[in-house]
C-alpha cells in the first residue's frame, strides 16, 4: 500500500466495535491494511484489489461530500451489477449516507414510490436508468441530483478525494431495503451497519467461509441476497468474488466447472436452469462434476425435486437457507450434517427463532404450525417513516413477526409453509399453500405450482392452483386433484386447477401471488 493510502486508511479506524468490526466498511478497511494487493473483485476480466478499489470508493465519498451530502441523507442505487454499484455503495457509507436499494426492473410506479418514500436526495444510475428516471423526475421534489455512471466512476460530478472521511458508526442506518412487494406496497426496512456486520459474522461462521474462498456471484446487488450475503460476507472474511451482470445458465455452468470457485449462491430458478443445462450436456455425452464446496439457495422455496435432481447431476447437496429484507439471514441448513430437503434448517449462530400461535401469540411446541418469529442482532431497526408498521412488527419482548408460517421439527429443523396472509381458511380448516404445492410438484407432469385461496360463498375460500407443466408432459385437472386426494386430507385438495405458461415472479424469483390471484379471479 502506498503512503497516501496508509494515511487515509488510518483516518477511517474510528468505527470498530468490541469483538470485531462494527461495520462492513470497517472490515473492508481492515482487509486493505492486511492484504492491500489481494484481488477481491473480478468483473468482465478486470481485477480490483482491496486497496485499489478503496481509492475508487473514497473518490465517490469525496464527490458526494463535495456535492453536499449530509450524514443520514439517502442515496438511491438504481444500477445493474457492476463495480460502479459497489464503489457507490461503499462511498455512500464513507460519506455518512444511507444507501437505498432500487430494483433495476422497476419503472414509473415503483420508482415514484421508493424514491419518494425514502426522500432520496441523490440517485446513482446508468444511462438506461437515467432515461427511466426522466419520466418521473418532476414527481420527486426531494431528488436533487442524478449521477450517471460509466465504469466505476461518475460522469456527472467532479471526483475528488475526501478530506476527512471516517467509518460509519455501528448504530447508524446503513441501507434501506424495500420489501419485495409480493403482497402489496413495499416498506423500507432500515438496516444498521451493526445489523449487516453481525449477520455476516453469523453467516460466514455457519458456512465455514474463509479468506481463501472465491464466490461466483450472479445475484442482483439491489437485493440483500446478493449484497448483504454475497458481497458483505466476502468483505468480512477478506475473500474474493467474481461478479456477473446477470445470471446466464450456460456461462455459469462453464464457470462452475472451471475450478476457479468454491461457492455459488442462487435462487431456485437458477438451479432449475443449471439442471436443464446439465441434462442437455449429459445427452451430448459431456456430463462432468462441478467442484464447488458450497451451493446455497434462498429467496424462494427450493422444491425437493430440484434438490434431488441437482444432487444427481452435480454430486452436491444444495444448502437451503431462509432470510428476508428486514432481517437478512435467519435460518440455515447445516454445513456439516443433514441438509434436509424441504426445510430451511436452524438459526444461525447468535440468533434465535421460534413458532407462535397465529391468534394467541403463545410459543408452540414442536411440529405445531404457526408464525415464525426471530430475534437477534441481525434484526432491522424498523420501517422507514412507518412507526406504526414498526410497532406492529414486534411483540412486547422484541421478537420480530416475520409473517411467514411454518413449524419446527423435534430435532430443530424449521419448515416454511407460506405467508400468514396466504393462509387459506376453507370451511373452518386451515390450509398451508406450500404443503399442497409440494404434493402437486411431486407429480411427474408438474414443473411448478402456486396455490392460493379464492373467494367462495359456501366455504369462505376455495383452494385454487396455478400449474406449469413440464415440456412434453400432459395431465388433466382431474388427474391432479386425484393425485392430491391420495396424499392429503380431502379439504386440502384444489377445487380449481389452472394451467399457465409461467408463474409471475419478482426479480429474485418469488412468486407474486397477489398478481396471480388477480389473474385467476379474472378467469373465474
Amino acid at each position: 500500500m502506498r503512503d497516501g493510502q496508509v494515511a487515509r486508511v488510518g483516518r477511517f479506524m474510528a468505527g470498530r466495535s468490541k469483538g470485531g468490526p462494527g461495520s462492513i466498511v470497517q472490515a473492508y478497511l481492515d482487509a486493505c491494511e492486511r492484504m492491500p494487493e489481494k484481488a477481491w473483485l473480478s468483473f468482465e476480466g478486470q481485477e480490483h484489489t482491496y486497496a485499489g478499489f478503496l481509492e475508487v470508493a473514497a473518490r465517490w465519498a469525496g464527490a458526494l461530500s463535495e456535492w453536499g451530502l449530509r450524514p443520514g441523507d439517502r442515496v438511491a442505487l438504481f444500477l445493474e451489477n457492476s463495480p460502479a454499484f459497489l464503489a457507490a455503495f461503499l462511498g455512500t457509507h464513507l460519506a455518512g449516507g444511507i444507501a437505498v436499494l432500487v430494483n433495476t426492473q422497476y419503472r414509473q410506479v415503483e420508482l415514484r414510490h421508493i424514491l419518494g418514500d425514502s426522500g432520496a436526495r441523490v440517485c446513482v444510475t446508468d444511462a438506461a436508468g437515467e432515461r427511466e428516471l426522466a419520466r418521473v423526475r418532476e414527481d420527486l421534489p426531494a431528488l436533487e441530483s442524478v449521477l450517471v455512471t460509466e465504469g466505476a466512476e461518475a460522469t456527472s460530478v467532479a471526483l475528488a478525494l475526501p478530506v476527512h472521511p471516517q467509518a460509519p458508526r455501528p448504530d447508524d442506518v446503513a441501507l434501506i431495503a424495500y420489501t419485495s412487494g409480493t403482497t402489496g406496497r413495499s416498506k423500507g426496512a432500515m438496516l444498521t451497519h451493526a445489523n449487516l456486520a453481525a449477520n455476516s459474522a453469523s453467516v460466514t461462521e455457519a458456512w465455514r467461509w474463509t479468506a481463501s474462498d472465491r464466490l461466483l456471484l450472479t445475484l442482483p446487488l439491489f437485493h440483500v441476497h446478493g449484497l448483504g450475503v454475497g458481497v458483505n460476507g466476502t468483505i468480512l472474511r477478506s475473500a474474493s468474488l467474481e461478479l456477473h451482470r446477470r445470471f446466464d445458465a450456460t456461462v455459469v455452468y462453464e464457470r462452475v466447472l472451471s475450478g476457479d470457485f468454491s461457492m455459488f449462491f442462487g435462487v431456485p430458478t437458477m438451479y432449475t436452469r443449471l439442471i436443464a443445462e446439465a441434462e442437455k450436456r449429459a445427452t451430448d455425452g459431456e456430463r462432468k462434476s462441478a467442484p464447488l464446496r458450497l451451493y446455497v439457495s434462498g429467496s424462494a422455496p427450493l422444491s425437493v425435486q430440484t434438490f434431488t435432481d441437482f444432487q444427481r447431476l452435480f454430486g452436491q447437496r444444495i444448502l437451503e437457507r431462509y432470510g428476508m429484507s428486514e432481517t437478512l439471514m435467519n435460518l440455515t441448513n447445516p454445513f456439516d450434517g443433514e441438509r434436509r430437503p424441504g426445510t430451511v434448517g436452524m438459526p444461525f449462530p447468535g440468533q434465535k427463532a421460534r413458532v407462535v400461535d397465529v391468534r394467541t401469540r403463545q410459543p408452540l411446541e414442536t411440529e405445531e404450525p404457526g408464525e415464525i418469529q426471530v430475534r437477534g442482532p441481525h434484526v432491522f431497526k424498523g420501517y422507514w417513516d412507518r412507526p406504526d408498521a414498526t410497532v406492529e412488527a414486534f411483540d412486547s419482548d422484541g421478537w420480530f413477526n416475520t409473517g411467514d408460517l411454518g413449524w419446527r421439527s423435534v430435532d430443530g429443523y424449521f419448515t416454511i409453509s407460506g405467508r400468514a396472509r396466504e393462509l387459506i381458511i376453507t370451511g373452518g380448516y386451515n390450509v398451508y399453500p406450500r404443503e399442497v404445492e409440494e404434493v402437486l410438484e411431486a407429480h411427474a407432469a408438474v414443473a411448478e405450482a402456486a396455490v392460493m385461496g379464492l373467494p367462495d360463498a359456501e366455504f369462505g375460500e376455495q383452494i385454487a392452483a396455478a400449474v406449469v407443466l413440464r415440456e412434453r408432459h400432459a395431465v388433466t385437472p382431474e388427474q391432479l386433484v386425484e393425485h392430491c386426494r391420495d396424499a392429503l386430507a380431502s379439504y386440502k385438495k384444489p377445487k380449481q386447477i389452472f394451467f399457465v405458461d409461467a408463474l409471475p415472479r419478482n426479480a429474485l424469483g418469488k412468486v407474486q401471488k397477489h398478481v396471480l390471484r388477480e389473474q385467476l379471479n379474472a378467469a373465474t
